[in-house]
């Protein structure tokens, strides 16, 4: 009944953003989130300490705000999107980097998109149409079979092929076959959801991340570009694509060659999420130093 009763909440919400236009629909998210922010204290007290980290000093209560106004907005474009919506949401994108993305396409030996949890990451899978790929995403096996259908049917809306990573499933497969066929796939890798990554130190201190991405990479040769997804401040989005990092040659073994990787990936976001910091949607702890500040 639970499940069901979640479940029924996301097809609401999904319906009754769904009637409205694109520009009520983003306000309506971003003043939720803000209503929000004064809402939920716990979760403001982590915004400040990630955000200090970031801007190296305490960020500004306006700043804290617009973080939970941005992560309103994602949720709004989200439950609003729809297959028919889909031309023109991609549309009022523009690019920063796309020069990476094509010389890896042309390559041949595959991309791996490296994303952040910053703005509407959705929206990046759509830089594999431009040049001739289709985007493989993973989401994250959940209890609730039917939402995590959902999710599937909201990425598969903006033209991404999905995997779902759930027990006895063969996600590493699906990827490694997408990239020796020259295909991209998209992987969000700030954050360790699994509490089984790689240390790395990020914003000054430590903490893990994924190896997943590192890891294809060393196996397959295939191009490990850091992507950025940025709000702008009306309708549209920016993506960000950084350079693609640089694969440590020098280093025989492979654990510490997958860890070095990670590390360059770890600095490579921490210049994606300091150009607009308050889309960079961690609302949850993400140092050990995190549940240490409790008062």
């Amino acid at each position: 009944m639970k499940n069901w009763l979640g479940y029924a909440a996301y097809r609401t919400l999904s319906g009754l953003f769904g009637l409205l236009p694109e520009p009520a629909m983003r306000h309506l998210g971003s003043g939720a989130g803000r209503l929000a922010s004064y809402m939920l204290r716990e979760r403001r007290r982590l915004i400040r300490l990630h955000l200090t980290r970031v801007l190296g000093e305490p960020p500004p209560p306006s700043l804290v705000r617009d973080a939970f106004a941005s992560y309103g907005r994602y949720w709004a474009e989200v439950f609003w999107v729809r297959p028919r919506r889909k031309a023109a949401f991609v549309a009022s994108a523009t690019v920063d980097g796309m020069e990476h993305v094509r010389d890896a396409a042309d390559a041949g030996n595959g991309l791996i998109m490296g994303l952040i949890h910053s703005g509407n990451w959705e929206v990046s899978g759509s830089m594999a149409e431009e040049v001739g790929l289709k985007a493989l995403a993973v989401v994250e096996g959940l209890q609730n079979e039917r939402i995590v259908a959902w999710f599937k049917w909201c990425r598969e809306s903006m033209g991404i092929d999905v995997v779902v990573r759930d027990k006895g499933s063969s996600v590493t497969r699906d990827l490694l076959k997408k990239l020796k066929q020259g295909g991209m796939i998209a992987l969000v890798s700030d954050r360790d959801v699994g509490g089984r990554g790689v240390p790395v130190t990020f914003f000054g201190e430590e903490t893990t991340m994924p190896a997943g991405p590192a890891a294809l990479a060393d196996k397959t040769g295939a191009a490990l570009l850091p992507v950025g997804n940025f709000f702008k401040d009306g309708r549209g989005h920016r993506i960000v694509v950084s350079a693609p990092i640089t694969m440590p040659t020098d280093i025989a073994n492979k654990t510490e060659r997958i860890a070095e990787i990670t590390q360059r990936l770890a600095n490579a976001y921490e210049g994606l999420i300091r150009q607009q910091p308050q889309d960079w949607h961690i609302f949850l702890e993400n140092w050990p130093s995190d549940a240490k500040e409790r008062t």
